[in-house]
């Protein structure tokens, strides 16, 4: 029950974090009304975030620097597998392939800070 509850949590909270950043990231563009958007395949990406609690575990005597920087691993990891298991299938809702710090397109080094961020916050759900 715990996991499913976590899954719930992560994909959730993953959707939010998304409609949030590209809504945000719309004002950089001059979009102005700031729209977030997602798609509904990315919940149980997210929701695979719940995977950090075992690997918390394991980690919970390591510093943040360290913690941090394996989950951002995961997380880039996760990102490119399921990003390009859904491009093979023609229903991958992002593409990255114009940003100079990509990698075949579903992947963004840049993003490092933000999922480096992201994990420890998903560490912090999951343990609660």
């Amino acid at each position: 029950m715990k996991t499913t509850h976590n899954f719930l949590k992560c994909g959730l909270i993953g959707l939010f974090i998304e409609i949030f950043f590209t809504g945000c990231d719309s004002a950089r563009h001059h979009d102005y009304r700031m729209t977030g958007h997602s798609s509904i395949l990315m919940f149980p990406i997210y929701g695979a975030a719940a995977l950090i609690r075992p690997v918390s575990r394991l980690l919970k005597k390591q510093n943040t620097l360290i913690r941090g920087t394996i989950y951002m691993i995961g997380i880039f990891a996760t990102e490119f597998a399921s990003g390009k298991f859904l491009r093979r299938r023609g229903i991958c809702p992002w593409d990255y392939s114009k940003e100079p710090t990509n990698i075949q397109g579903v992947i963004r080094l840049d993003y490092a800070p933000l999922w480096f961020l992201v994990g420890l916050l998903f560490e912090r759900v999951v343990t609660r």
